[in-house]
């Protein structure tokens, strides 16, 4: 099933167009370039970086004119990275690599150099020593690593850094944060030798980015006084808040944006599904883009020069499919559309909502066969995440269908401490509110089971970082609710969360143990590794980590595997995967990836009592 062509969308670059693609069962996608009436050539095999195709590709940047480019790679699977520069045009390494970055983007000045970010090494292990001092550095060509200036961050200390140039190279725009959630806003006019940073915004209150500018005039992406996001514009000469004139008003609904062609479109997200309108400039509704379906839309971002934009489109049951747009008609087209060994006619995805512990309406999509009974013994995996703001909005995943083709029932719930519906839903889910993720959860498993869709002996809870640790705090929590729990590179121990890596940046979120009385009890009440308790039967449990997780070290995983293989009343395994030369996920070969669902569904349908499939 996952071997089929897999594309990107394309992208021009001097008098290049590239793309990615994936033959089916390469472990890393291949970059390919082609001139307008010429043939595809291959540019960057990442598949070559390595013998077992662990080492991927991370960012990718040209230069304006397509001249040349810079491209992070990873190897083991870690979020600290190499950067290469290459000669586009004869594919030639120019000048050093660089070494040491994590948690980058790449924006290049002119053809001078680029700019990058990264932390001060830490002392003792590089994959679990505390790393908080971001900076962000510039690159000039011909130079060393060595001699390269902080830019922006040697004298205070953010977590979080990031530099981009505008796309007309005026501006250099800096974000800076202490956590994952609110930013401070800075820009520096780089046509003026010599001058200083202009602060828009300073303090870590809200979350702002700058989209795009017209000359001096700045368009701007924020929730200030706008929970659910809007689109502002000001002058760069006066960037205040208190200059800020609305453009695309806050509306019911959330709200991101992309720039592309010379219009503003912006994707609003109702109830977990994308609905697009385009405005121009001045904040003029041009049309609402017409959609394929019920679903997730992504891209809509291109050069001010492009004359077609790019996007994606895909749900549980349709691969994701790209489509060109003219954005002077409204008009699209399929670009590329994957041929998949699944029939998605033969399948449904049902949106319901349930009540919470304390009454909140929760969304959940819920995907199964066309006509699955309703007898409470189909096999079914709920997934969550909860958290950081992030939206679960629905895709289409290969291993999903496969369990869909095996009968087996999917189910996602759109829980609080996501984003899906604007910064107060976010925020229920946060610091001392967190126990709501998890009641969430909870009673999207009592409404399955209610439902009859399945039942406890048939339940699976399944999720991945935050996500782990909302499914170790539930099987900690209710290990009646479900047979199998699946917790992947989970956050297990929350006391100490905060000293490994970058722990420290995820406290607006947990709030720490070292906060308060008040919040060390609160987060010992369910922190997953002090919560398992002797003579419980917990669920079949396999734990999944990766030994070069540096985001959430494999330590969380082990600690949790331990306290519950110890302590474990019941006959059900308690089993941990420690995948080799892996990280948190991020560019994890096909191969990996295809041993690992492998053991994760044998798992579960085995524990299930399930030899047959449908």
């Amino acid at each position: 099933m996952w071997n089929y062509e897999k594309y990107t969308a394309p992208h021009k670059e001097g008098a290049y167009t590239y793309y990615s693609r994936n033959n089916g069962l390469q472990n890393q996608f291949v970059i390919y370039r082609q001139k307008s009436n010429g043939d595809p050539e291959i540019f960057l095999d990442p598949n070559k970086f390595s013998s077992d195709g662990t080492t991927s590709l991370g960012e990718m940047e040209f230069t304006k004119d397509g001249s040349k480019v810079a491209y992070s790679i990873s190897e083991g699977g870690s979020d600290w990275r190499k950067v290469i520069v290459l000669d586009a045009e004869t594919k030639e390494i120019i000048g050093d690599t660089l070494k040491d970055i994590k948690f980058s983007g790449l924006s290049w000045q002119a053809n001078e150099g680029f700019y990058y970010s990264s932390y001060d090494k830490p002392k003792g292990s590089e994959l679990s020593a505390k790393t908080d001092h971001h900076k962000l550095y510039f690159h000039k060509l011909g130079t060393k690593q060595t001699e390269d200036k902080v830019i922006f961050g040697s004298d205070i200390v953010r977590r979080y850094v990031g530099g981009t140039v505008t796309e007309d190279g005026r501006y250099l725009v800096v974000t800076a944060s202490v956590s994952t959630t609110g930013n401070e806003l800075y820009i520096k006019d780089l046509k003026k030798p010599g001058s200083k940073f202009t602060v828009i915004v300073a303090n870590f209150d809200n979350d702002h980015s700058v989209l795009d500018n017209d000359g001096s005039k700045l368009y701007i992406l924020t929730n200030l006084n706008a929970p659910k996001k809007r689109v502002v514009s000001v002058d760069a000469e006066k960037p205040g808040v208190e200059n800020w004139v609305d453009l695309i008003p806050e509306t019911e609904n959330v709200l991101e944006a992309a720039a592309g062609s010379g219009y503003i479109f912006a994707h609003y997200m109702i109830d977990a599904i994308s609905k697009v309108k385009q405005y121009d400039r001045n904040g003029t509704l041009i049309r609402d883009i017409i959609l394929p379906g019920i679903g997730t839309a992504a891209g809509f971002g291109a050069k001010r020069k492009d004359k077609e934009v790019y996007f994606s489109f895909t749900n549980y049951v349709t691969p994701a499919t790209i489509y060109k747009l003219d954005p002077k008609t409204g008009n699209s087209e399929v670009y590329k559309k994957p041929v998949v060994a699944f029939n998605g006619d033969d399948y449904q995805s049902v949106q319901i909502f349930y009540n919470s512990k304390d009454g909140t309406r929760i969304p959940m999509i819920i995907t199964s066969r066309k006509g699955a009974q309703l007898n409470g013994k189909n096999p079914t995996i709920l997934y969550g995440y909860g958290g950081f703001n992030i939206s679960e909005t629905p895709g289409f995943s290969i291993p999903v269908a496969l369990w869909l083709e095996t009968g087996g029932i999917y189910a996602v719930a759109n829980i609080r401490g996501g984003g899906e519906y604007g910064e107060k839903w976010h925020l229920a889910g946060t610091k001392m509110h967190k126990q709501n993720v998890f009641d969430d959860f909870i009673a999207a498993g009592e409404y399955l089971i209610e439902k009859k869709y399945t039942s406890s002996d048939f339940l699976a809870i399944r999720g991945g970082s935050n996500g782990g640790l909302l499914v170790g705090a539930v099987m900690t929590q209710r290990p009646d609710l479900m047979k199998v729990a699946l917790p992947a590179v989970g956050v297990m121990d929350m006391l100490r969360y905060h000293t490994f890596t970058a722990g420290a940046g995820w406290a607006f979120d947990f709030g720490t143990s070292e906060d308060s009385k008040e919040m060390f009890e609160y987060i010992y009440k369910y922190s997953p590794v002090q919560n398992v308790k002797e003579g419980i039967k917990y669920p079949a449990t396999l734990i999944t980590t990766g030994d070069h997780d540096d985001r959430v070290v494999p330590a969380h995983s082990f600690k949790f595997a331990s306290q519950l293989q110890d302590k474990q009343a019941g006959n059900n395994p308690v089993l941990i995967r420690i995948e080799t030369n892996a990280g948190h996920g991020a560019g994890t070969p096909v191969s990996k990836s295809i041993e690992q669902y492998t053991d994760l569904f044998s798992f579960t349908l085995y524990n299930m009592g399930i030899k047959k499939l449908n």
